[in-house]
């Protein structure tokens, strides 16, 4: 089976779509984060409160959206590859993602933590259905 070619499941580009984007926002973040008070912070206006927690850290949380820009540059390229760890890397991402939400939530983000709940909480029931596993080689 780990050769079949099955059909592609419907919001399979859209997931890999969501890791590059992620990426490039987790790309932006560090760059303005390591490098403040450049013509990039202007988008940080849409998230402000965000921001002023962020920026008294800014090398140190700069570094760690590196390391998540390149974790989900990892899993686009796994999951567009059709690797069975692009499936995996992408579903730790999602959990990891929901925890956080859930933790927002307990935090009393009530609005924040439930819309990343449910979007999260969709990605992954989304990403484990068998049609979407068996899309993933196993062979690499």
């Amino acid at each position: 089976m780990d050769n079949v070619q099955l059909t592609r499941p419907a919001g399979f580009l859209a997931i890999g779509v969501f890791f590059i984007f992620g990426a490039s926002m987790a790309a932006y973040a560090a760059v303005t984060l390591f490098w403040p008070g450049t013509a990039l912070d202007a988008l940080w206006s849409l998230n402000r409160p965000a921001h002023d927690t962020l920026a008294p850290v800014g090398k140190i949380a700069g570094a760690l959206f590196a390391v998540l820009c390149m974790a989900l540059i990892a899993a686009a390229t796994g999951w567009l590859r059709r690797r069975f760890w692009g499936w995996l890397l992408g579903v730790a991402i999602v959990a990891i993602n929901a925890a956080g939400d859930l933790a927002n939530l307990a935090r009393g983000e009530v609005l924040k933590g439930a819309i990343g709940v449910v979007i999260a909480g969709l990605l992954l029931i989304y990403m484990t259905r068998r049609t979407v596993r068996r899309y993933f080689s196993r062979a690499s």
